[in-house]
């Protein structure tokens, strides 16, 4: 998320009460971000020993940590809280405060010429829908959503629901806490959309969907996903968060596709396939783990012939056993 404006990391540090700043409090910050999406100049918290390094050399300008004793890379501020992650909600709920709605559709939302709003939608604050588009009854989008032109969305289909991303701490009654989502949905021209999908806005970036892909009934699109153009899903596909999928991929029904990973571009995914690593481009994949389809149809009708082979070696053992 990019704030209105630039703000000083004083500034950062005097609303969620750091103890300490390392570095120049002068610096400026032009948005807050999570690991997977960081830029430069922007804020980016941690909390867990472990990831310490990861974040102090990734892109981000400023870290929100809870210790100073680290080494400090050069041009770098660090702003020290002892909950990182309390400090990372107080900023999300500075810029994007909760706002219940009170109409279907918000007055900031701005719909193109041409466009085709039936009954029943609802439409959030700040959303954005270009022109000659066809929104069916009773489909949601939510705030912040990007919609481009000729673009179709079916009946029951939610657009910018909160990403299913949790901090994690067992030492505490409530284990899981929800990240709050400041991210949004940016759908591309030519996008269709079947009934009863979900799209997950990102945690603190884009989920993005490319032109020209057409999406089935009942999938699911988790939060930071960056979708290719030209894509092709099929029924009941699911696709965890901060997952890249290039262009021209074809995922058939129910295929599931795991987290932070890269499905090169031109892949075809066979139905009811796994794919918990990424996939190279320009090939056929089947079964779970998702394999070339060739080499995994030759397993399969190996795996048929087992019981025919086992009766070989029975009677292969029966003979030697009566020349014995």
């Amino acid at each position: 998320m990019k704030f209105p404006a630039p703000v000083t990391i004083q500034w950062i540090g005097q609303l969620v009460n750091a103890s300490t700043i390392v570095g120049d409090e002068n610096a400026q910050a032009t948005g807050i971000n999570e690991l997977h999406k960081v830029e430069s100049g922007d804020l980016v918290f941690v909390d867990a020993p472990k990831y310490y390094d990861t974040c102090l050399n990734s892109a981000a300008t400023h870290i929100i940590i809870n210790t100073s004793e680290v080494q400090v890379p050069q041009g770098k501020t660090l702003i020290v809280t002892e909950n990182p992650f309390e400090a990372y909600l107080k900023i999300v709920d500075h810029f994007r405060p909760f706002a219940p709605a009170d109409k279907m559709i918000n007055e900031k939302a701005i719909i193109g010429e041409g466009t085709i709003v039936m009954p029943g939608v609802f439409v959030g604050t700040d959303v954005k829908i270009g022109k000659n588009c066809r929104i069916f009854p009773n489909v949601t989008i939510l705030d912040y959503t990007e919609i481009g032109d000729n673009v179709v969305i079916q009946s029951g289909t939610v657009i910018g629901g909160d990403a299913f991303y949790y901090n994690t701490k067992k030492d505490r009654e409530v284990w899981y806490r929800r990240m709050q989502s400041c991210g949004n949905v940016v759908i591309e021209d030519d996008v269709e959309i079947g009934c009863n999908c979900t799209i997950d806005r990102g945690v603190t970036a884009s989920t993005v969907i490319g032109k020209g892909t057409k999406i089935d009934n009942l999938v699911h699109i988790g939060h930071d996903n960056t979708i290719g153009k030209n894509c092709l899903f099929a029924a009941q596909v699911g696709i965890a968060g901060a997952t890249t999928i290039e262009d021209g991929v074809c995922l058939w029904g129910q295929v599931g596709v795991s987290k932070t990973l890269t499905i090169g571009a031109n892949t075809q995914v066979l139905a009811q396939s796994g794919v918990p690593s990424s996939l190279k481009g320009d090939k056929v994949y089947f079964g779970y783990p998702a394999e070339d389809a060739q080499v995994k149809r030759r397993e399969l009708v190996w795996q048929k012939r087992i019981p025919e082979l086992w009766e070989d070696v029975k009677q292969i053992k029966k003979i030697l056993d009566q020349k014995a």
